[in-house]
C-alpha cells in the first residue's frame, strides 16, 4: 500500500515562526556586515529564506538580488507576501547547482534541517556556485547529533548540529577560508534558550 510524505515541519509551523522566534538580532546584524561589502546589485543566494523576514527583505531593501530557496511552498507564500522582490523558488536546498552564480550565500538555520552528509556537501556545492566576493554567512545549532528527532513548535522534525571547531573545519574543507565563528545564547522559541553559531567566511 502507498504511503504518503509527511507534511514538511515548516508547512505545520507557517507564520508561527516569525512569532515565535522572537531573537534575530545577531542574524540582522551579520546580514548587514555581508550587505557593507557587496556592490549594487550583487546576486545573493538566501537558502532556506523560510517566510522571507528579516534576512530576504533586508537584502532586497539594499538593492540586492536575491534568490530564494525553501523546500516549505506555506513559507515561500509567507515571504511573497512579507518581503516581495526576491526571486523565490521551491527546491531540494541541496539542488545549489541549479540556480547559477552567486556573489554571496546566507543560510540561517536552514542546513541543520539536512543530514550531516547532505550538510557538507551542499556547503561545497554553495563554493563552487560563488564568484567575486565568495562570501559565506551560516548559522547552526550548537551540538553533536545528525537527525536528532525534535518537536519545534509544536512539529515533529530532525535537526543535525555540531561543535563549534567541527564546523570550523567542515567549512574550510567544503572550500572556505578566514573562517571566523561566534556563539551566542538566544531564546529560539518562548521558555527554551539555546547556543547558536554565527560563521562569516570566503570561498577559497
Amino acid at each position: 500500500m502507498a504511503t504518503q510524505n509527511p507534511v514538511p515541519a515548516f508547512d505545520l509551523i507557517g507564520r508561527r515562526y516569525d512569532e515565535s522566534f522572537v531573537e534575530r538580532d545577531v542574524q540582522i546584524a551579520e546580514t548587514a556586515w555581508l550587505i557593507e561589502r557587496l556592490p549594487a546589485g550583487a546576486r545573493v543566494l538566501d537558502l532556506g529564506c523560510g517566510s522571507g523576514m528579516p534576512t530576504a527583505k533586508q537584502l532586497v531593501d539594499a538593492g540586492l538580488a536575491v534568490v530564494g530557496v525553501d523546500e516549505s511552498p506555506v513559507m515561500l507564500d509567507l515571504a511573497r507576501e512579507q518581503a516581495p522582490g526576491p526571486d523565490y523558488r521551491l527546491a531540494d536546498l541541496r539542488a545549489v547547482s541549479e540556480w547559477g552564480e552567486f556573489d554571496a550565500a546566507v543560510a540561517f538555520f536552514s542546513l541543520l534541517m539536512l543530514p550531516k552528509s547532505a550538510i557538507e556537501q551542499t556547503l561545497r556545492a554553495v563554493r563552487d556556485s560563488l564568484r567575486g566576493p565568495r562570501l559565506l554567512l551560516l548559522s547552526m545549532v550548537q551540538g553533536d547529533f545528525d537527525t536528532f528527532p525534535v518537536n519545534f513548535l509544536g512539529a515533529p522534525t530532525t535537526v543535525s548540529a555540531y561543535p563549534p571547531d567541527e564546523l570550523k573545519r567542515v567549512v574550510t574543507e567544503a572550500g572556505f577560508g578566514d573562517v571566523e565563528l561566534r556563539e551566542f545564547e538566544a531564546e529560539a522559541e518562548p521558555g527554551r534558550i539555546e547556543v547558536q553559531l554565527y560563521l562569516r567566511a570566503v570561498g577559497t
